[in-house]
């Protein structure tokens, strides 16, 4: 295990201790009661979501378009109440009364007297905005409307409604009953009041609340793209999927992004036209390779979920490299660690010049509490210190990638995010 960088642990404390805090929001806000919660969708997302909130005591009506998906959603939430029951989290009758606040429906105006809606629907802005147009129009006034979104834009999720002020994003990560992160994407015209009380509810139902401003991806999934888009082009270059993972995995990650990939399935969002291949991605879906679920991905799995590197698609990356004119060659652990999370660095500088995030720690609270980062670094800003701005950014330099300008100022400077 690797030792924790000096003060990791007090900065996580401080950092805990002071994400809560808005820095233009005066302490005595007012904050709105909320007595009762609706969730719409009753998927993996919602049900997870819906449960946050029964297990805090506070009632939920959970809505759904069709029985069959309304029964399987409360079902799923039924077993995994179970589960905390055999595992000796809780007792019988805790998870029993916070069923019994669950009142699931397949009437959208059931959700006109709750203090606090939110929606977990299909990722599709035209979606949303059907979704906020109908709630403007019958959840009563003075309530939250919030939507789970993991990149699109809230502002125009609000202008669907003609109470933007109501409007904000909670964006839960997923299994949304566990992880403890809780983006708050604060749009241009969400109310101090709305914010203040989402925030406050956050630590009742025991998340990580970090506030976000508006942008593709908020701090997290904005983040990570830069990571994604240097894992796929050294894979490209020549690097063996197993040891971008690899590099991960040795510095703390619970997993590395192809092995993710395959956990979560290869074929999600997939056109389905195996003679269609414009990525790697498709061409290993194209081969019948969807991941964890087929027994094949970027790994083939045995019976026991043990993964093995595959010959396989070792040529299916060498042949879409050739036909898209890139020549492969060897490339290091190092050039893979740096390109990995350099890039991420100088993106989180760029989310800080930006004014997305209010402050470094904020950042590392986003990685720790809800992408794995390893906890011994106190978060990725705070590693980016120990680790050296002014290397940070000869790395980047030195492998032609974009360097923010708060982050060449503080190397320049002798600065740090810390600061």
């Amino acid at each position: 295990m690797t030792d924790a960088l000096p003060g990791a642990k007090d900065h996580i404390a401080a950092a805990l201790a002071l994400c809560a805090k808005i820095d233009d929001l005066p302490a005595d806000t007012p904050l709105i009661a909320v007595g009762k919660v609706g969730v719409i969708g009753a998927g993996t997302m919602g049900g997870g979501i819906a449960m946050n909130f029964l297990s805090a005591g506070i009632p939920v009506t959970m809505v759904e378009r069709e029985q069959a998906a309304l029964d399987r959603g409360v079902a799923v939430m039924g077993k995994n109440y179970e589960a905390s029951v055999k595992r000796g989290r809780i007792e019988a009758a805790v998870a029993e009364a916070a069923m019994a606040r669950l009142t699931p429906s397949l009437e959208f105006e059931s959700l006109a007297d709750c203090d606090l809606v939110i929606e977990a629907v299909y990722e599709s802005m035209e979606v949303k905005k059907d979704v906020f147009g109908r709630l403007d129009a019958i959840v009563k006034p003075g309530a939250i409307l919030a939507s789970n979104t993991s990149y699109l834009d809230v502002n125009e999720i609000a202008g669907a409604t003609k109470r933007p002020e109501a409007v904000l994003g909670m964006h839960f990560f997923s299994p949304a009953n566990i992880m403890k992160l809780l983006e708050v994407v604060r749009g241009a015209k969400t109310g101090a009041s709305e914010l203040a009380t989402v925030m406050h509810l956050a630590g009742k139902i025991g998340k990580v609340p970090v506030v976000s401003g508006v942008c593709h991806g908020f701090i997290g999934n904005r983040m990570l793209s830069k990571r994604q888009e240097q894992a796929n082009a050294l894979l490209m270059e020549g690097a063996a999927y197993y040891d971008i993972d690899q590099v991960l995995l040795d510095f703390g990650f619970p997993m590395g992004p192809f092995q993710m990939g395959d956990l979560a399935g290869l074929d999600i969002g997939w056109h389905r036209d195996p003679s269609k291949v414009t990525t790697i991605r498709e061409a290993l879906c194209a081969a019948g390779r969807w991941g964890q679920k087929t027994g094949k991905g970027f790994y083939d799995y045995a019976e026991d979920r043990s993964r093995s590197p595959s010959d396989e698609v070792k040529a299916i990356i060498a042949d879409f490299a050739s036909k898209s004119g890139v020549a492969q060659r060897e490339v290091s652990k190092q050039e893979i660690f740096e390109r990995l999370l350099y890039p991420m660095v100088s993106e989180g500088a760029l989310i800080l010049e930006e004014g997305i995030a209010q402050r470094a720690s904020d950042i590392d609270l986003v990685w720790l509490n809800g992408y794995g980062w390893p906890a011994w670094t106190g978060g990725i800003m705070y590693w980016a210190d120990h680790e050296g701005l002014a290397k940070i950014v000869d790395g980047l330099k030195r492998h032609n990638l974009p360097v923010a300008p708060l982050l060449e100022q503080l190397a320049a400077s002798g600065g740090t995010f810390s600061d």
